[in-house]
């Protein structure tokens, strides 16, 4: 075994609140095989293991490792000419996209998250077409891809077996189209079709072949209330507590799934949820923009927790989640980066910063998001979402040494006041050049601006190479069938929110 203390400038070992930060001037942490031993002085270091060797970051400040709670797909939808629109037509200008190598396609936003010091990533597959086999191994490629780089991936399928259009079972809607339209869009659907028991039986083929690889996992991921049905959910709840695996669940992402599920249940869906059973801290919810005052006590009583994609639900135009209603009730909250950022790219430093200020409503009072909130968002409340959990998010003895080290110098140059605390001045004005070294189970995986594993402009020629041929037959076909639904799509909802009565957390303006 091999002990190594690494020395900084600044070592964060943990947000103890949303004000109070536990950092060690000169600070060290001592790890043996990627196992932090202990954390303190690089003194105290020194003399606890006289023979290990030292790594110094003299200009820099130490954090633990990022976690991406939220992510999907390596090249954005943007990317791949899908425009930014509601999240309800979106999902129909998403059927075009050209085919890409999950392998390559991975490494791609990979390359981005751990150059802005992600070391985790939870990541939420699915929508492939094809059977069993295919669907396997294009989440066997996106798990090669995150051992591959080095860092850490929480892998998911996410199930989705109905009202994958339009929130209508598939049948009724290709039923309501004109005939010939419909019959393309059934046969499209009918390609994507993957049921609960090949569901049940990818999850425990991937958990088998992952056994010895310590950076990944396999989680649950039942995709959303109105893509499954109430048996699937507890299904996956029953398969999440045999296994000890977390669930992340896209909930109430709109006010449209917030009207649907009223349909639906009666009720909202937080409650409809709490009545299956399936919450509690192995549940996440991703996005939780529409809950209300009710569904973040219930969501603070289970101890469940919420992933926020504040960029994701502006882009989208689905609203702003009530992070300081989950802050005041306790919820752990983690923050994802779902498809791309705010500047299409997966950049967590340019995140941190977005929800420091999408949450600072008028007035005096002090609810608003501090700097060490949204690191805690960013680092161990995150890592709680992943099937990781509290074996990495701090730097502590016994945790594993995901760390980031970021150039105080190239941060806050050419000056930077004393007054300002030390991790507020980094996390405000950091960019990710100032990120220059990224470890992972205590290997550095990213140093100098380049990757140790994998050589990134070979990849990003191989993507350009893949990418920019002439559309095939079938991306051909996909192009026609989304411009022609996508009307449909968007008649379905005219009125659907007709009545709906909203009284918002937070008042940014006034009409009078």
């Amino acid at each position: 075994m091999t002990e190594t203390i690494v020395h900084a400038k600044w070592v964060l070992r943990g947000v103890t609140d949303r004000t109070t930060v536990d950092l060690i001037d000169d600070g060290a942490v001592l790890h043996r095989d990627g196992t932090i031993v202990a954390v303190g002085t690089l003194a105290e270091m020194k003399a606890m293991s006289p023979t290990a060797a030292v790594t110094h970051h003299p200009h820099h400040m130490l954090l633990p490792g990022f976690v991406n709670s939220h992510h999907h797909v390596g090249l954005t939808p943007l990317q791949l000419g899908s425009p930014d629109m509601p999240l309800e037509l979106w999902f129909g200008t998403r059927i075009p996209a050209k085919s890409v190598d999950l392998y390559l396609d991975t490494l791609y936003s990979a390359f981005e998250m751990i150059a802005s010091g992600i070391t985790t990533v939870q990541h939420i597959h699915g929508w492939l077409p094809g059977g069993y086999d295919k669907i396997h191994a294009g989440a066997s490629r996106v798990l090669k891809a995150y051992r591959d780089i080095g860092m850490r991936g929480s892998y998911c399928f996410a199930l989705r077996e109905q009202n994958r259009l339009v929130y209508e079972a598939d049948d009724a809607f290709c039923a309501r189209l004109p005939q010939d339209l419909g019959s393309r869009v059934a046969a499209h659907l009918k390609a994507q079709h993957f049921g609960l028991d090949d569901y049940l039986k990818l999850f425990d083929q991937l958990v088998d072949e992952n056994r010895g690889h310590r950076r990944t996992r396999v989680q649950l991921a039942p995709a959303n209330l109105h893509w499954c049905t109430d048996d699937s959910i507890v299904a996956l709840a029953e398969k999440s507590k045999q296994h000890g695996v977390p669930m992340h669940m896209h909930v109430l992402e709109t006010a449209l799934q917030k009207e649907y599920a009223r349909r639906r249940t009666g009720k909202t869906a937080v409650r409809h949820l709490y009545d299956l059973g399936v919450l509690g801290p192995r549940m996440t919810f991703g996005h939780g923009v529409w809950l209300t005052e009710e569904d973040i006590e219930i969501a603070a009583d289970t101890g469940t927790c919420i992933c926020h994609n504040c960029s994701s639900n502006f882009r989208l135009r689905s609203g702003i989640a009530p992070l300081n209603a989950f802050e005041c009730k306790g919820v752990k909250v983690g923050i994802g980066l779902d498809e791309a950022g705010i500047n299409d790219d997966r950049d967590m430093l340019q995140e941190m910063r977005l929800v420091l200020r999408a949450h600072r409503v008028p007035g005096m009072g002090d609810e608003v998001p501090t700097v060490p909130q949204v690191v805690r968002m960013a680092t161990e409340h995150g890592a709680l979402t992943t099937a990781f959990g509290a074996e990495i998010g701090r730097l502590d003895p016994g945790r594993a040494f995901d760390a980031v080290a970021i150039d105080w110098t190239k941060a806050t140059y050419p000056y930077q006041d004393d007054d300002i605390p030390p991790l507020d001045a980094v996390i405000q004005r950091a960019k990710s050049a100032a990120v220059d070294v990224v470890y992972c189970d205590g290997e550095v995986i990213y140093a100098d601006g380049r990757f140790t594993r994998v050589d990134r402009d070979a990849v990003l020629k191989e993507i350009e190479t893949s990418l920019t041929r002439p559309r095939t037959a079938d991306e051909e076909n996909r192009r026609i069938l989304a411009r022609d639904v996508l009307p449909h799509m968007k008649a379905f909802y005219d009125g659907y929110l007709d009545g709906e009565q909203r009284r918002p957390f937070y008042g940014q303006s006034s009409r009078v």
